[in-house]
């Protein structure tokens, strides 16, 4: 039986991302981190950045650059980076348009566009370099069963090397949307189906995108463009193309040039003509909510806890705040030399990452029911919103703050 006080059960972003957030405390106060992936693990050194085209894309808000930036790896991770330094968010035929610009808002940048495979790298060889005494990598490794015990949870993992058991006053489930664990553990969601797919593609346009990022809402539903790194001499844009069940079997069905003809008519010229369009990938959009997100000596942490509509982009941002607030949780908890599994502490944690969950489901929520109403009052309301949006600077501000993450409490992570 290997002790542990952590347990991390997942290696992707939101996992690694609070391994790291943890590792600089965790010399201080003697916290042994175990992190489990059931990937195998690149070989250990220096990142190496290998482009593809096809490669998806995340949105990262102004405020993770704070958290990055304490962990150590923001140096790394900004060699290929695409700023953020514009949104533009228009209803497509109809008037009504708002404009956030980074340099109005005193910012570098109002976010970050960062290839997933890239951010992954960077985070896994930061833990691969300080991985020893305080963390502990252990992939590729399945989890067979979590059963709880007096001091926490113990994990029976099956291993290259055969099965082996660890323990830990606290497990954090960060092992995404479709955890067996979650299921095989009786966490029940809720869940609400839109009736729609998110269709992603990486195109390419006739002109430089200028650091703008998109939000088109269209007749066949939100269209967001996002701006990328070139290759090989083109533009790169991430697409998220959401598209009602019943028409995504039409547009998947297209060549190459049908569908950049098709995307061309839904979005407009605004951002130039798209040129090349790479492969495309979809995946079924639903609201899902895990209906318990801590037990004894237990947590569930980012899609495993909560998914939600990829429209304004906020579903990673949302993780990482979670992350952040536990990392903070632990660190105090470890301080004050409280057991870090307490069901009474977990509880509070839960209860003051609330109000940030639904506040910002609910946005993700309504903003899609508002934009997709068929409903003329709506069209017309939503457009005079935008307008009013646009020519109010302080309430630009506000929103702005909104969408960069920086309306919420800073990280301590000491």
């Amino acid at each position: 039986m290997q002790q542990y006080d952590l347990i991390i059960v997942g290696g992707g972003m939101v996992g690694a991302s609070l391994a790291a957030a943890l590792l600089p405390a965790a010399r201080e106060l003697g916290l042994r981190m175990a992190l489990i992936e059931a990937q195998s693990l690149p070989a250990p050194g220096e990142p190496v950045f290998t482009p593809s085209y096809d490669a998806r894309s995340t949105a990262l808000a102004q405020g993770v650059r704070t958290l990055y930036q304490r962990m150590g790896i923001w140096p790394a991770l900004q060699t290929h980076l695409t700023p953020i330094e514009h949104i533009h968010v228009s209803d497509r035929g109809r008037f009504g348009t708002t404009r956030l610009h980074a340099a109005e808002e005193g910012v570098p940048a109002l976010g970050y566009v960062v290839e997933n495979h890239w951010l992954g790298r960077v985070l896994i060889s930061h833990l691969q370099q300080q991985a020893g005494e305080h963390l502990t990598l252990i992939a590729p490794a399945e989890v067979e069963s979590l059963t709880s015990a007096a001091a926490g949870n113990q994990v029976q993992l099956r291993t290259e090397a055969g099965e082996t058991c660890l323990s830990a006053e606290l497990v954090v489930m960060a092992d995404g949307g479709r955890s067996a664990l979650r299921e095989r553990l009786g966490i029940h969601y809720r869940e609400q189906h839109y009736g729609q797919h998110a269709l992603v593609a990486n195109v390419s346009l006739d002109r430089d995108h200028g650091g703008v990022a998109y939000e088109r809402f269209t007749e066949d539903g939100p269209l967001a463009l996002l701006p990328g790194e070139p290759l090989a001499g083109l533009t790169r844009c991430g697409l998220v193309w959401t598209l009602a069940d019943e028409a995504l079997g039409a547009v998947l069905s297209l060549n190459d040039q049908a569908f950049l003809a098709r995307l061309q008519q839904a979005f407009g010229y605004r951002a130039g003509r798209f040129v090349a369009v790479g492969e495309r990938y979809h995946y079924p959009l639903k609201l899902s909510l895990a209906e318990e997100q801590v037990r004894q000596g237990l947590v569930v942490l980012g899609n495993a806890a909560h998914a939600l509509h990829p429209i304004a982009g906020q579903g990673y941002n949302l993780a990482l705040r979670g992350v952040v607030a536990l990392a903070d949780h632990v660190i105090a908890c470890r301080r004050a030399g409280e057991p870090l599994g307490d069901l009474t502490g977990l509880s509070r944690f839960v209860a003051a990452r609330r109000q940030d969950q639904q506040r910002t489901i609910a946005f993700s929520d309504r903003t899609l029911k508002l934009f997709t109403s068929t409903n003329p009052l709506l069209r017309l309301g939503r457009g005079l919103g935008l307008q009013l949006l646009d020519s109010c600077p302080a309430g630009k501000t506000v929103f702005a703050r909104a969408a960069m993450g920086l309306d919420q409490p800073a990280a301590r992570l000491r």
